[in-house]
């Protein structure tokens, strides 16, 4: 067989659910695709999730000037890069302009992370060995970040990658919070108080509902800390439910208009539901 062949023999045995201009090799080092180019079945679902997560940043990205050309995205809890690396191919890699940071706690991904984008070229990219805290002041980064991702990134860090996305001044922040444990063990604790007397407090007497009312919780209190520093929120479900159970998606979009009207409603569902220590930690309202 000449090579000819054998290249189109490769092209056609590319899965269908690959995006045009993908790169085969970046999928194969993450092992999203098999040495052969093939999908399996955990693999086709993590990569349906990243590139729907894509489709809404990439429309975030063409906002802003020059259509993205020269913009900056932090990607928090980056783990192994799977969105950072398909966000640069995809969007990133054909300019000449624009940057890529992966933040990650866990020193030996972000030493793989770094091997990887060498070997390919991604110039580009940057990874840091950084809490989300310490990277909003470490000086590897810039003053300013037009977007902020974090996908799956579990209990607080959600909330570390708003504050970070906040004091960068980021003109959008692309959430999806999992495994929020933080509000339901406050929850456990506190018991509500003011409510404990009324049919509310039903919601979270059984210890699977007060897992998922703090999951529910958690997220408005985050919605409505969004409105209140200064950004319009939309909450949607990033892919069907039969991919993730961990689903939600929120977009925060910069407008500086802040809303007192959130603030407000902020602190009083705080204050119902036993939570005002938060306002020292995870809502710190201006």
């Amino acid at each position: 067989m000449n090579k000819a062949s054998k290249a189109s023999r490769a092209e056609a045995e590319v899965p269908a659910e690959l995006r045009p201009g993908q790169s085969v090799e970046l999928l194969k080092e993450l092992h999203i695709l098999t040495r052969e180019g093939r999908l399996n079945q955990d693999s086709r679902r993590k990569l349906k999730q990243v590139y729907h997560l894509f489709q809404f940043i990439e429309k975030l990205l063409r906002e802003l000037p020059g259509e993205g050309a020269e913009a900056s995205l932090a990607d928090h809890g980056a783990g192994k890069s799977y969105l950072g690396f398909i966000i640069y191919d995809l969007f990133f890699k054909q300019g000449g302009a624009g940057h890529v940071y992966g933040i990650e706690t866990r020193a030996e991904l972000v030493e793989k992370s770094r091997a990887l984008a060498a070997r390919l070229g991604f110039d580009r990219m940057a990874f840091l060995n950084l809490t989300v805290a310490e990277s909003a002041t470490a000086a590897e980064l810039p003053p300013r970040i037009d977007v902020v991702t974090a996908l799956h990134a579990c209990d607080t860090a959600t909330d570390d990658a708003i504050a970070f996305g906040l004091a960068k001044q980021a003109r959008f922040m692309v959430l999806v919070p999992c495994c929020q444990a933080e509000v339901a063990a406050c929850l456990r604790e506190t018991k509500a108080l003011a409510l404990s007397r009324t049919p509310l407090a039903e919601l979270w007497r059984h210890p699977l509902h007060t897992r998922e009312i703090g999951s529910q919780l958690t997220n408005v209190l985050r919605c409505l800390y969004l409105e209140a520093s200064g950004y319009q929120v939309t909450v949607t479900e990033l892919v069907g439910w039969e991919h993730s159970m961990k689903n939600e998606l929120i977009i925060a979009r910069r407008t500086g208009q802040r809303k007192a009207g959130a603030a407000e409603r902020l602190r009083e569902l705080l204050e119902q539901f036993g939570l005002t220590s938060l306002l020292e930690t995870r809502f710190r309202l201006a």
